[in-house]
């Protein structure tokens, strides 16, 4: 298994850089297989949303798309799979991303809810204001 990086996935997603794009292309397509996978972290999920989402500006739906692909793709693992999926669900009906898996991932681990000032994420299942 090989982890893979915010801007290597960026620069897949994206193809904005002459150079890397398709070094990140060639190496996901042909490096990768279900027997020697990538491994895409959490942290590495949240960057790339919020790249593709605030540097990119990209739109809600391509973003989805982005995560649709990656948690379908045989030749990744992504850590905490089924909260990904979790927060990808609540991110297309538009909710946040970075929310909706600090959620999931505190569920996950037992917790009765979140506290939080943020009035978005309050809209959230399992939220609560401080």
């Amino acid at each position: 298994m090989i982890g893979l990086d915010t801007n290597v996935l960026v620069r897949y997603f994206t193809q904005d850089d002459p150079v890397q794009s398709p070094k990140a292309t060639r190496f996901i397509e042909w490096s990768l297989t279900p027997e020697n996978p990538g491994f895409i972290s959490i942290v590495t999920m949240v960057e790339m949303v919020w790249v593709l989402e605030r540097t990119y500006r990209l739109d809600r739906e391509s973003v989805g798309a982005a995560i649709e692909r990656i948690l379908q793709a045989d030749a990744f693992v992504v850590e905490q799979e089924r909260e990904v999926f979790i927060a990808s669900v609540a991110f297309a009906s538009g909710l946040g991303f970075a929310d909706a898996l600090i959620e999931a991932l505190g569920a996950k681990s037992g917790c009765s809810h979140t506290v939080t000032f943020d009035q978005k994420a309050l809209r959230m299942p399992g939220f609560e204001p401080v």
